[in-house]
């Protein structure tokens, strides 16, 4: 059965709409972006969240004990990484912290043909210079052969194009953002939906 994330959590409404669904992960955004949110916040939000649901920080480029320091105040439990961070930063975070790390892939017209090998996880999604987080998906099929690392399919997802992508791959996780909000807010409804379109799909 795929798992289901739902990212960028900003609210506390958007802690009670995913308590009553339990998806598996959510996300804090840690990175420029418009769901945003600062340590502080997203330690508030930890706090109200069900503590069966794993949280993972979205980082760029970020400094590493700044991370340590979040995984060490409970705040986040996964690290995912959407910057330059090479194989040096991975090996230095995990021997700092032995945290699980997810590393975002961007897919354009084919897959990378150099994929790090250091990571958990990798998450593919949509190329673009804003490093992921545009709500647009990618060629699917270029994924169809992959078969190493368990990977978290993202870009685009929504309700309506989920059936067709969990029964073309076999994703680890999909990880939902935008196709959940109305309005550029999370919409209660739309992740209740998701999260049992997924689970009904996954069984």
């Amino acid at each position: 059965m795929s798992k289901v994330k739902i990212c960028g959590l900003s609210r506390m409404e958007d802690i009670a709409a995913v308590n009553r669904v339990m998806p598996d992960y959510v996300g804090f955004v840690f990175a420029p972006s418009r769901r945003r949110v600062d340590m502080m916040a997203a330690a508030k939000l930890k706090e109200r969240l069900d503590p069966a649901i794993s949280t993972v920080g979205v980082y760029v480029n970020e400094d590493i004990g700044a991370i340590v320091d979040m995984l060490e105040k409970g705040i986040i439990d996964v690290v995912q990484l959407h910057g330059d961070e090479d194989a040096q930063y991975m090996t230095g975070l995990k021997n700092t912290c032995g945290c699980t790390v997810i590393k975002a892939i961007s897919i354009g017209d084919s897959l990378p043909a150099d994929l790090p090998s250091l990571p958990d996880y990798l998450l593919f999604d949509a190329l673009s210079h804003q490093r992921g987080g545009i709500g647009k998906s990618f060629d699917w099929n270029v994924l169809l052969a992959y078969s190493n690392l368990p990977y978290f399919l993202a870009g685009g997802l929504d309700i309506h194009n989920i059936t067709h992508a969990l029964t073309l791959l076999s994703p680890y996780c999909v990880d939902v953002s935008s196709g959940v909000e109305t309005g550029g807010l999370k919409d209660d409804k739309k992740i209740e939906e998701f999260v049992n379109t997924v689970r009904e799909i996954s069984k």
